[in-house]
């Protein structure tokens, strides 16, 4: 072998650890950047098409007086907190007419707010609503994924707007 042969073979193994040595450099940086990705919280608006679905879905229900399925929209500690959909029902009824009879419905982008226990954050849906008795409202759907992947409504707080906001 010439000396000119052995410095190619030579600058070829060089390029070979190097392109290694990159690569296994790269792994943890690869796989934390994976781990960080799945821990990230996810956009709220990614979730908009399924809050809406979820919430005009219940709201249907409402307007048939259909209770069990109304009260299956609920999250689990909701229909624990209440029992039975006839329970449920009988509290929409009286503190959530603008939800329950609502007579104009307008989605806004989800947002991210604070979890009720206070550990990171929540999901919600504000939604737009005139109640029967024509003043609007803004209803704050929290919204909580389910080991399956679903979304339920966790509660809905009501905060009255100025008649110009509606």
């Amino acid at each position: 072998m010439s000396a000119g042969a052995d410095s190619g073979n030579l600058t070829d193994m060089k390029c070979r650890v190097l392109v290694l040595l990159y690569a296994l450099l790269s792994l943890p940086v690869t796989a934390s950047a994976a781990a960080l990705a799945q821990t990230a919280e996810p956009d709220p608006a990614a979730h908009a098409a399924t809050f809406r679905t979820v919430i005009e879905a219940q709201m249907a229900a409402f307007a048939r007086d259909d209770g069990a399925a109304a009260f299956a929209f609920a999250a689990p500690e909701i229909q624990r907190l209440f029992a039975t959909p006839e329970r449920f029902m009988a509290m929409v009824r009286t503190g959530f007419q603008p939800v329950y009879r609502p007579t104009n419905v307008a989605f806004e982008t989800p947002i991210r707010v604070p979890a009720p226990d206070g550990a990171g954050n929540a999901l919600a849906q504000p939604v737009r609503v005139t109640g029967p008795d024509g003043k609007p409202v803004l209803a704050m759907y929290h919204m909580a994924q389910q080991p399956d992947g679903s979304w339920r409504i966790a509660g809905v707080v009501l905060r009255a707007l100025e008649e110009r906001e509606g």
